[in-house]
């Protein structure tokens, strides 16, 4: 049964990868007991799936808009340039 006042639409993606980061930051803690400690893990791994998925829908879409000369729209895979860090 859902819950009074949510709704099924996810939160935005900023919203949850801020929360991401703050269970990190929290979980970094060594004095959080063992059951929070789960939860927090619980409630990040949630989070982790969520923004993955909104990453992946983010990605389509970037390639239905990839437009070739003349106008015509073609799927292309979207492919983020290497930075430093990522090679690393």
């Amino acid at each position: 049964m859902p819950q009074p006042g949510k709704s099924d639409k996810p939160e935005p993606f900023e919203k949850n990868l801020e929360r991401l980061d703050a269970i990190v930051q929290q979980l970094e803690d060594a004095d959080v007991p063992l059951e929070k400690a789960l939860q927090l893990y619980e409630e990040g791994m949630k989070l982790s799936e969520s923004c993955h998925a909104q990453l992946e829908a983010a990605e389509g879409r970037i390639e239905i808009l990839t437009k070739k000369a003349g106008g015509k729209v073609v799927a292309e895979p979207f492919e983020p340039e290497e930075t430093e860090s990522s090679r690393t």
